[in-house]
């Protein structure tokens, strides 16, 4: 069941996100920053963290609006727990945001991830999901760890 976050999903959440594998000790602590932050000012549109609750957390993800823009957003954060990847989680959870951004006014939706081969799996799961390249930025994590952002339109009527 996707539904909004709540409190009690904090210590769960980071859990998940370090049984991916993908996050060092210290983006498993801002991620904890940000997820106080998140409950401590609930209120704000600009951004939302949904989770897939399937009698325990197996996926999560956080968007943020771009700023200054109209309907621009960024996915900053989609995980699924290990064991449950390759059951088209993943594929709902992107789904359910882009359905409830569309549904919003959103009109475009980015991605940032790693160009690291550690993160091969990840750049196909966007382009399978209709996400296009549109910028690779050298260097960007650290010297030979591009950021590649993935773009896809989200309606093209407003």
């Amino acid at each position: 069941m996707i539904r909004p976050i709540a409190p009690d999903d904090t210590t769960p959440l980071i859990a998940l996100a370090d049984a991916t594998g993908l996050f060092e000790p210290n983006q498993l602590e801002e991620l904890g920053e940000i997820l106080s932050d998140y409950f401590g000012n609930n209120s704000n549109s600009d951004r939302f963290w949904i989770v897939d609750d399937d009698n325990g957390l197996v996926g999560i993800a956080y968007c943020e609006m771009e700023r200054m823009t109209d309907g621009t957003w960024n996915l900053q954060l989609i995980a699924i727990r290990p064991d449950c990847q390759g059951q088209g989680r993943g594929t709902n959870l992107l789904q359910y945001v882009e359905q409830m951004l569309t549904a919003s006014g959103g009109r475009v939706l980015l991605v940032e991830t790693s160009g690291l081969p550690d993160f091969e799996r990840t750049r196909a799961f966007y382009r399978k999901c209709g996400y296009g390249e549109e910028a690779r930025i050298r260097d960007f994590y650290k010297t030979g760890d591009d950021k590649i952002v993935y773009r896809k339109a989200l309606s093209t009527q407003r």
